[in-house]
């Protein structure tokens, strides 16, 4: 008699034990036919099934085909969205090892200038009369250096009487509102004040020239202009003063709480901490004030909410302002709110009517609101200012100098150049061979550099001519020959006052 489950083990594809009885065999035999033929049955309606669905499995096939190949465009997107992002961030973290402080020592002009001591500060809302200095293409702001190398001998003849009397000039743009001559000036300008000078005689021609270098100072207004018999441009001019603004709650504030209106503390040095000689810690005083009111606390007592008298407060806007262009500079922005609003009116690559009107306000609430304006309006794209063909972006902008990333050069034939550096740029092309004569960075030769669709100017590409200097090459923009979105943006705009900076 087959043991008990002996008979399921055909079932299971093991064969029976040999030595079995012939009945045992058949019974097996009849097992197996009978799992054969289930096996058939089962086979036969896997094969209609499999006929039926055909169509659907093909369907499937062709959208799991189309599901594959979008996938794959998406990670292909997503490699090359990365790849851009890396770049990007490759150039902002090229390292400058280049001395920062040579580009605006102006070496280029020779080591033996003549330093010039002392200082002249004109009293504001004065009027007074002064020379002027036409400059195209150059907006002269307060804390600017200058440089200059003259040729013709009215300018020189005036360099040479200023430089005895007070060494104090204007400097005005050529093009504005006014016109004189002929020619259009700016009714806002910047009075220069030279600290270095060197008046020389070329032997081989024997004209005179001076090579001069100025810092701006003040601002001021022209009131009435005229050419002398000389030919020198003289000025009488307004000094604008510098408005320093109360704080806007100053009226609202309750004089009990004036005495709670403290900053924020550093945690670590209001936070004691007693130990023994062990270094064991004993016990922890904090001694931070517990009643400290905000300086914008009294606004409950008006119509208006604290985010409204925020967007007035200096400290504010300067650190709104810090934070969208402190990766221009590799040294820390100005502290000082007057300076740092001059720091933007510079380096903002703005037209000369925006920058103009920069300078044209009084207070520094209304140039670092308007600066920051205009900085949130519009996006930072450069573009060739004839064809508008895309030059670079506003990842590509660093800084060679302390001052900034733009800054004013002047060529060997005495054109005054304002320029940008960049790391990178599109549709240019470069016009004749490197050279390091008169090179504005020392250890760099330049390349003039044109655009690729209209061949103009663009400016010109340095390349570093010793191996350990960083970046190995850069591009410096003219800001004439360039026109920024932020200008494009400032035109639509124009006569409309400046957006809400919230």
């Amino acid at each position: 008699m087959a043991e008990p489950g002996e008979d399921l083990l055909p079932l299971l594809g093991i064969n029976p034990i040999a030595g079995m009885g012939e009945n045992d065999s058949s019974d097996s035999s009849e097992l197996s036919a009978e799992s054969d033929a289930d096996e058939e049955d089962i086979e036969i309606e896997m094969d209609d099934d499999d006929a039926n669905d055909e169509g659907e499995e093909n369907a499937a096939e062709e959208e799991g085909g189309n599901r594959l190949q979008r996938n794959r465009r998406r990670k292909e997107k997503r490699r090359k969205s990365s790849r851009k992002d890396s770049e990007t961030d490759s150039r902002q973290q090229v390292i400058v090892n280049f001395d920062q402080s040579l580009p605006g020592t102006h070496s280029y002009l020779g080591n033996d200038l003549e330093e010039m001591r002392g200082r002249t500060i004109l009293e504001e809302n004065s009027i007074t009369m002064i020379p002027l200095v036409v400059l195209p293409n150059v907006v002269l702001v307060p804390g600017q250096v200058i440089p200059l190398q003259l040729y013709m001998q009215r300018l020189v003849a005036m360099m040479r009487r200023v430089a005895g009397d007070d060494k104090t000039f204007g400097v005005i743009n050529m093009s504005g509102l006014r016109e004189s001559d002929g020619q259009k000036i700016s009714a806002v300008g910047c009075t220069a004040e030279i600290f270095s000078m060197k008046d020389e005689m070329d032997e081989a021609s024997g004209i005179s020239m001076v090579r001069v270098k100025a810092r701006g100072r003040q601002r001021f207004r022209i009131i009435e202009i005229k050419s002398e018999i000389t030919g020198e441009l003289v000025a009488k001019v307004k000094i604008l003063p510098e408005v320093s603004l109360t704080h806007v709650l100053d009226g609202a504030c309750l004089a009990s709480h004036r005495k709670l209106f403290t900053k924020p503390c550093d945690d670590s040095e209001m936070l004691k901490t007693a130990v023994d000689r062990q270094g064991r810690v004993l016990t922890s005083v904090d001694c931070r004030s517990r009643s400290c009111v905000s300086k914008f606390y009294s606004s409950k007592f008006t119509w208006w909410p604290p985010w409204v008298y925020r967007m007035y407060d200096i400290e504010w806007l300067s650190e709104q302002t810090r934070a969208e262009l402190g990766s221009w500079s590799s040294s820390p922005l100005p502290s000082n709110p007057v300076d740092l609003s001059f720091w933007v009116a510079h380096n903002l690559p703005v037209d000369d009517q925006t920058r103009l009107e920069l300078l044209s306000f009084d207070s520094v609430v209304q140039r670092l609101r308007y600066g920051l304006s205009i900085i949130r309006k519009s996006g930072f794209l450069l573009t060739c200012n004839d064809c508008e063909q895309t030059i670079s972006n506003r990842s590509d902008v660093f800084s060679m100098s302390r001052e900034g990333p733009l800054g004013a050069y002047v060529n060997p034939g005495g054109y005054v150049h304002e320029m940008y550096t960049v790391l990178a740029v599109a549709n240019l092309r470069n016009n004749g061979g490197a050279s390091t004569e008169h090179s504005w960075f020392p250890g760099y030769a330049w390349t003039i550099v044109q655009c690729k669709e209209c061949h103009a100017h663009m400016g010109w590409m340095f390349t570093a001519t010793k191996k350990n200097l960083s970046p190995k090459k850069f591009w410096g923009l003219c800001r004439s020959a360039v026109r920024t979105t932020i200008s494009a943006a400032t035109q639509d705009s124009e006569g409309e006052q400046p957006m809400i900076v919230m």
